[in-house]
């Protein structure tokens, strides 16, 4: 096998505050591999030269070197040293829970990467303590982050700790444009217009009930907000149920529901009234799903695309250019509505 010649300073030591000697040269061999500085096969300095040229110890290099031999990044061969295994295009996708839509999200994202780039699939479920632990325990191990927020208000401090250039956002946060790369919902004015498109259909209803319970419903209020201005606007009764109270389902009502449970709880319930969906009862949900393509007749929806959110992050990995993007959400009218 033929060797490339490799300049000596191609591992700039470099880390993060409160990295350890040994996290530093790990993430610093990480790093430069990951911007192609090193290619599969390159030569690594022996231990003696690394030491030397870092300034750390012989026993903190070769620590650095039997972890990244662990992760697959490098392997030694006898009498010729360490060597770069392979180009690591390891990519950390963090979700918020696993659902039918976020399934669409991640094969699309999948199916666009090339072979070689490997995905490490999480989910934190909006729980704090473990969206901390697992973006800590990520840090200088991946050439990409994805990452779904926890929240629509802000972005988590944690996530300023990964580099910019390698983070991208998606569905839901206020990141600050030009600091970060982002993919998100609107949780507002989008569903406003939706509902505007829709109001030919929503007139045939007395009254609209939406479904929504924010300790139990992590999806944004803002949604909330814009349901209660659209029937506001067209004087048309609203109400704000917690859970669905299947004895209060009537004819004349239209439900608007966000979690899949509530969906079915109102479906199972017109059918033992003997209400038919879609003229005695209506159904409008939150984000579409290949399900709700063709249970009872079609789940009417207001949903962005996230075959196409999946597409567009798989860009930016493979591309790394910026990305600042709001995707639009749009109503799909089926039979339910």
């Amino acid at each position: 096998m033929k060797y490339r010649v490799v300049k000596k300073n191609s591992i700039n030591i470099s880390g993060a505050l409160g990295q350890t000697k040994l996290q530093q040269l790990v993430h610093s061999i990480t790093e430069a591999i990951g911007r192609g500085e090193l290619k599969n096969g390159d030569p690594l300095p022996s231990v003696n030269q690394l030491s030397n040229d870092s300034g750390f110890s012989r026993d903190t290099v070769f620590k650095a070197y039997n972890i990244l031999k662990q992760r697959n990044i490098i392997e030694s061969a006898p009498q010729k040293g360490y060597f770069v295994a392979n180009e690591s295009f390891k990519v950390f996708m963090l979700l918020d829970d696993f659902s039918a839509f976020k399934e669409q999200l991640y094969q699309s994202f999948r199916q666009q990467l090339p072979d070689c780039y490997s995905v490490d699939l999480m989910f934190h479920h909006y729980n704090p303590d473990v969206f901390h632990q697992l973006i800590q325990n990520s840090l200088g191990r991946y050439s990409m982050y994805i990452v779904m927020n926890i929240n629509n208000k802000s972005i988590d401090p944690i996530l300023e700790r990964i580099d910019s250039n390698k983070l991208l956002i998606l569905d839901m946060g206020n990141p600050e444009k030009g600091k970060m790369n982002f993919l998100l919902q609107d949780f507002n004015q989008s569903v406003q217009n939706c509902l505007e498109k829709g109001l030919e259909k929503i007139l045939k209803y007395r009254e609209l009930v939406l479904v929504y319970e924010k300790k139990s419903t992590p999806h944004p209020s803002e949604t909330v907000n814009a349901v209660r201005f659209f029937c506001t606007k067209h004087n048309i009764p609203f109400k704000k149920f917690k859970n669905i109270n299947t004895a209060k389902i009537e004819n004349g009502q239209l439900y608007f529901v966000i979690r899949d449970s509530d969906l079915v709880k109102v479906i199972k319930t017109c059918r033992e009234k003997s209400m038919e969906i879609g003229k005695d009862v209506g159904v409008l949900s939150y984000n579409d799903t290949p399900m709700k393509q063709i249970v009872g007749g079609g789940i009417s929806v207001i949903s962005t695309d996230f075959e196409l959110m999946g597409k567009l992050a798989a860009e930016f990995v493979k591309n790394k250019e910026k990305i600042t993007h709001v995707l639009p959400t749009s109503l799909i009218l089926r039979e339910s509505l």
